[in-house]
């Protein structure tokens, strides 16, 4: 029997309880048997002043997926060549584990811009998408090949709301993980 794993990249600076939410939705309503939290070095649309090292995100995602059994940590994309695509991160998960199905999890916004991804058609014909409805970010047409939109309950929580909120001192516990922001806090991360 195959394992049907979802892939849900991104920076994770910080991960907070959003991604979580959104991985133990997909895991408990069947969509997919398990999330891997997959880490992205840095991503040159994104500011780099503000993103930690690759192994303080790793060691928060880590913290964050320890009491999450169907959740897991991927740090794959970190030992491949950069700029690392989608695409390259898919197949290498497709050779290494051939016992498991892989389906790649983004928001709505991102399938706004999908087609622009490298190898987007192969990776829909190959792997296959899950898209999360984002507010703003409604999916037209729905009738695509290798397409499913979950409308999973969100929150309006970002990784950017969370950085300012901990360069302002506002206590972010509720927002993120069990220990997240401990660790946070530990090793006095997003302080200007």
């Amino acid at each position: 029997m195959f394992d049907n794993i979802g892939i849900l990249g991104g920076s994770f600076n910080p991960v907070h309880m959003g991604h979580l939410m959104l991985a133990s939705y997909l895991t408990q309503w069947g969509y997919v048997d398990k999330v891997w939290l997959t880490l992205s070095p840095l991503n040159p649309l994104k500011d780099s002043k503000s993103l930690m090292p690759d192994i303080k995100r790793l060691a928060m995602l880590n913290i964050a997926t320890k009491n999450a059994p169907l959740i897991e940590t991927c740090d794959i994309e970190l030992s491949m060549p950069r700029p690392s695509y989608t695409i390259d991160t898919l197949t290498t998960l497709a050779r290494r584990y051939p016992t498991k199905n892989f389906k790649l999890i983004i928001g709505s916004d991102n399938w706004r811009i999908f087609d622009k991804w490298r190898d987007s058609r192969r990776i829909l014909e190959e792997f296959g998408v899950i898209v999360y409805l984002r507010p703003g970010y409604p999916v037209e047409n729905r009738c695509v090949d290798g397409l499913e939109v979950v409308d999973a309950p969100g929150i309006n929580l970002s990784s950017t709301f969370v950085r300012d909120a901990v360069q302002k001192g506002r206590d972010m516990n509720i927002f993120l993980p069990p220990g997240v922001y401990k660790y946070i806090t530990d090793n006095n991360l997003y302080k200007k």
